[in-house]
């Protein structure tokens, strides 16, 4: 007796085995999107648009009182740029505001974004009375 393998033939597939394909599961509703806070430089930059368009002022007008560049200005109220403090009061004062001013109105948006943000997610009916003790 040998101890010789069985003459058998290996076989290779040209193509790979394929395998059913798994039953679709059940749709899935897609995960609701949480609206993102918004950045400080586009608040700013709305408050400065705001008002200047309130003072029926030009950008460079208001580029020229502020001595920075007009479309830096520009970049400024699109949120494009982020400023110093020096320059965020520069244009603050060309526009008849102290700093302190346009952070206040900048913290007063964030405010009311940050209030519209938690009605829609929890669902809570806000009517804007609010009560002081």
């Amino acid at each position: 007796m040998s101890n010789q393998a069985p003459n058998q033939a290996r076989v290779i597939p040209l193509r790979p085995k394929t395998t059913p394909a798994p039953a679709p599961a059940a749709p899935v509703a897609p995960p609701v999107p949480t609206p993102k806070e918004p950045l400080f430089r586009d608040l700013v930059g709305d408050v400065l648009r705001r008002e200047r368009l309130a003072q029926e002022r030009t950008l460079k007008d208001v580029a020229d009182a502020a001595r920075i560049s007009m479309p830096y200005l520009s970049e400024l109220e699109r949120g494009r740029k982020e400023a110093s403090s020096e320059v965020l009061a520069a244009a603050a004062h060309a526009l008849g505001l102290g700093l302190g001013d346009l952070l206040s109105l900048a913290q007063t948006e964030l405010t009311r974004h940050t209030l519209s943000r938690t009605r829609t997610t929890t669902g809570t009916p806000y009517n804007g009375l609010c009560l002081v003790a």
